[in-house]
């Protein structure tokens, strides 16, 4: 896996939109927070853009992203927003010179397309806030988005959930939205989950659309060889009249209870306050026991 350069006070960050819209006002907590740590930003094309839900049109979207993608200055890009959209510019996209020249891809929820696909070309990314999301970040995750851009150790130790399913692993940390990687099985962007550790996070699902996900991605091999699974907030989730039956952990412990791998809930990413950043493509050392769950990314 190819992790691409650390940042450097001085280097340039930009912030595009590949999903919805996002507009220059709505930008500035997110520059002055980039600004502070003393790193440039420039706004790509498409902040301010209004198309329906969209920021620009699909080609106003991939243009913008491709530009950044191979802009020498750009060191990352960040997405401004997430929603929906991205997966509608991903082949629009030609990665044949970010492959020679990787830089970091951020962001969390839609963007799970981008980092998926960018994790089959063996290119590490950050899951992370993102710029619609700083005004109501805390100090806390603020900073574990610039460690991680700046080359830091990071290593999170977290209260143990009763559910979890104890044990350690080492390996690639892989994952994201759970929608996204249901959407994206059977495609050129899918990921491998062999002997890697998956996180999966999601928002606002019916618990048997959940239900259904997990059995879809789990028909599909996902969790046949993975060390083990991380499951981040399992946010806002409805129930219909007559209800499912089981909360969100009751499914996920009922469709991986064949597998003997360690199993984390409540682990502070997604879309909740707590959204730890994660390098996805990293190795990382994973620990469960009564006492914490610890991960720690490596070098």
């Amino acid at each position: 896996m190819i992790i691409p350069p650390y940042l450097q006070k001085g280097d340039t960050v930009a912030i595009v939109c590949t999903a919805r819209k996002f507009f220059p006002e709505d930008a500035q907590p997110a520059i002055e927070l980039l600004q502070s740590w003393g790193l440039q930003v420039v706004l790509g094309n498409t902040i301010g853009l209004d198309n329906c839900q969209l920021g620009g049109t699909d080609d106003e979207r991939a243009a913008d992203f491709q530009q950044q993608l191979d802009n020498s200055n750009v060191k990352a890009i960040w997405c401004a927003r997430g929603g929906y959209g991205t997966v509608r510019i991903i082949d629009k996209i030609d990665f044949s010179n970010f492959k020679k020249n990787p830089k970091w891809v951020i962001g969390f929820s839609d963007v799970t397309v981008l980092h998926s696909h960018i994790n089959t070309l063996n290119v590490a990314t950050m899951h992370a806030i993102m710029p619609f999301s700083v005004p109501k970040a805390s100090n806390e995750v603020k900073e574990t988005l610039h460690k991680a851009l700046f080359g830091e150790s990071i290593q999170y130790q977290i209260t143990p959930n009763v559910n979890n399913r104890l044990g350690n692993a080492k390996g690639e940390l892989v994952g994201g939205n759970l929608s996204i990687l249901y959407s994206l099985l059977g495609s050129k962007s899918s990921i491998e989950t062999k002997n890697k550790i998956l996180f999966i996070e999601d928002l606002d699902e019916y618990l048997y659309h959940l239900d259904r996900m997990l059995y879809n991605i789990k028909r599909n091999g996902y969790f046949d060889s993975i060390k083990a699974l991380l499951v981040g907030g399992m946010t806002d989730m409805h129930d219909n009249e007559i209800p499912f039956g089981q909360n969100a952990v009751q499914i996920i412990s009922s469709i991986t209870k064949e597998y003997t791998i360690p199993i984390v809930f409540d682990f502070p990413a997604g879309h909740q306050p707590d959204n730890r950043t994660l390098i996805l493509g990293s190795q990382v050392n994973f620990e469960a026991n009564d006492n914490e769950v610890s991960l720690k990314f490596l070098k």
